[in-house]
C-alpha cells in the first residue's frame, strides 16, 4: 500500500506505474481481476485487490485526469517495457486495452481509462464510488459503469 500512496504524491504518471508495478503476493498490479464488492457485485481490481475506477469526462477515450487530479486518482500505468495488462480471474481479456498518456500507457477496460483512488486504504474498499460530484465510478467485470452510491462504502 505504501507504493500506492507514493504514487499519489509522484507527479509523473510514468514513474507511478513503475513504482507500483509489482508486489502483493508476487502478482503484478497490472493483472486485473474481478472482485465481489458489497453492494456493487463483481468489479475490477488491480493485481493487489484495490478497486479500479473510471472518470466520466474520459467518455471512453483518452484520459482527462492530470496534475492535481492524478495525485488523488493515480492512473493505472503499465511499467516500462510492458505492452499489455493481464486478465486475471473474471476479467474479459477482449475488453483490456491501453491509451497513450504522455510517454506511458494507461490501462483501459471496455475503452475506459482506469484509475486508483488514494482514499482506498486497503483492498476491497470503494470509497471513491460516486465521488467528486458523481464523476468517479467503479467498473464491473462486464465493462459496465456502476453509478449507484454504495451504502457504507462511498467516502463520508
Amino acid at each position: 500500500m505504501l507504493a500506492a500512496l507514493a504514487c499519489a504524491v509522484i507527479a509523473s504518471a510514468a514513474a507511478c506505474g513503475t513504482a507500483h508495478a509489482s508486489g502483493g503476493a508476487g502478482r503484478p498490479v497490472y493483472k486485473l481481476q474481478a472482485t465481489r464488492l458489497p453492494g456493487a457485485g463483481r468489479v475490477l481490481t488491480d493485481g493487489h485487490g484495490f478497486t479500479l475506477y473510471i472518470y466520466v469526462p474520459d467518455h471512453q477515450g483518452r484520459s482527462r485526469c492530470f496534475e492535481l487530479c492524478a495525485k488523488d486518482w493515480p492512473p493505472l500505468i503499465l511499467p516500462a517495457g510492458v505492452r499489455h495488462a493481464l486478465a486475471g480471474p473474471g476479467v474479459n481479456a477482449a475488453l483490456l486495452g491501453t491509451v497513450q498518456r504522455g510517454g506511458a500507457r494507461q490501462v483501459t477496460y471496455n475503452g475506459w481509462p482506469l484509475y486508483l483512488w488514494q482514499g482506498d486504504q486497503e483492498p476491497g474498499q470503494a470509497t471513491g464510488q460516486a465521488d467528486d460530484m458523481g464523476l468517479w465510478y467503479v467498473i464491473s467485470a462486464s465493462g459496465a459503469v456502476d453509478r449507484r452510491q454504495l451504502s457504507g462504502q462511498a467516502g463520508d
